[in-house]
């Protein structure tokens, strides 16, 4: 979905728990970072992707636009969660200005929404790949009052949205340009893990083979904390990154902890089954972390032990230029795994497809 504007873009990636804002610049030695921003957002002003609270919202993106020194208007967000489907889907062969026309009714037969609620994408993957007279596409699509809140935000803010993408496709675009993958390693999971949804992603070659959104995240974790511990949101919040506080005994806290995990841990494993058991004898060879449910305590060796596959943090910034002076490494690294789909998102060129 794209709008009219020039060439610089910043992502902008407007999460249930906080905004996250990244410009880049290319070059011919290929990405340089020129901004990065984050700023929390009150545990109610975005609920399971709908804007609860606008105003907050607003002034969240206007806060780390003006933090990040952001001169660059053109803005590529993106959309997740109950109100986005996408899905892969076999259809006979036809050119792309045929399936452009007969979309909405190919799409009819896939799309839970009623079809006039809705704002439709496609991208065509291959043609052949099990049969010659049929072609694989991922069908994307996207509940247009959803995405009017989206850019109304982006708009109230003083700036200028000219992309919506998703979450899953700029992850898949985040990794490209930032990690090069053995033949072996053709086929890897991103597991997004944010404070309410989890994207995971099993992308074949680059490209997105299957994605799914388990709405499970850092918040049951928080909200898990609050009610054994009664304290509230913030509170919560810190002892999960690990602040220690009295009459917070280490041994509950830990059982806690390892629940949480184990619960997102056979989330991203029950996804890989179901996609391994559909897909044929290729096997997944890696699965990459991001967002801020990423170094959630136990999570990666949990996924390791259960699924028997290497589990990595991801580095959103591992092939971006950089400024030492500019940036610190320490908190780039730190905050790398929330930063994944701005990242992404910040990869964009207006007139993309």
């Amino acid at each position: 979905m794209i709008w009219g504007g020039k060439k610089d873009v910043i992502g902008l990636d407007i999460g249930s728990s906080s905004i996250k804002m990244v410009e880049l610049k290319e070059g011919k030695g290929g990405f340089r970072l020129q901004s990065l921003g984050m700023t929390p957002l009150p545990p109610e002003a975005i609920v399971d992707g709908a804007l609860m609270d606008s105003v907050t919202v607003v002034e969240a993106i206007k806060e780390v636009v003006d933090t990040g020194k952001v001169k660059t208007k053109n803005t590529v967000i993106s959309v997740s969660g109950h109100s986005v489907i996408v899905k892969k889907i076999t259809l006979p062969l036809m050119t792309e200005a045929e399936l452009e026309e007969s979309i909405q009714w190919e799409a009819e037969r896939y799309i839970p929404f009623d079809i006039n609620d809705v704002n439709l994408d496609f991208q065509i993957l291959g043609y052949g790949s099990e049969n010659a007279e049929q072609m694989d596409v991922i069908l994307v699509a996207a509940k247009k009052d959803i995405v009017h809140d989206y850019v109304s935000v982006v708009m109230e803010a003083g700036l200028n949205p000219v992309i919506v993408d998703v979450d899953a496709f700029a992850l898949e675009n985040m990794l490209e340009v930032n990690y090069e993958r053995s033949e072996e390693e053709s086929m890897v999971v991103i597991a997004n893990i944010g404070a309410s949804v989890t994207n995971i992603s099993i992308l074949r070659k680059n490209v997105t083979a299957f994605t799914r959104d388990v709405f499970k995240g850092g918040n049951q974790i928080t909200e898990d904390i609050q009610r054994q511990f009664h304290v509230d949101h913030e509170e919560a919040e810190k002892i999960k990154a690990g602040l220690k506080v009295d009459g917070v005994p280490e041994e509950v806290l830990e059982r806690l902890l390892r629940a949480g995990s184990e619960a997102l841990a056979a989330e991203i494993g029950s996804s890989i089954d179901y996609f391994q058991s559909t897909s044929g004898s290729e096997k997944v060879a890696k699965i990459y972390l991001s967002g801020g449910g990423a170094k959630l305590k136990y999570l990666d060796t949990l996924l390791q032990d259960q699924i028997d596959l290497p589990v990595e943090l991801i580095n959103p910034f591992k092939k971006i230029q950089y400024s030492e002076k500019q940036f610190d490494v320490g908190y780039l690294r730190e905050v790398g795994p929330m930063m994944a789909v701005a990242v992404g998102l910040a990869t964009r060129k207006v007139g993309d497809r």
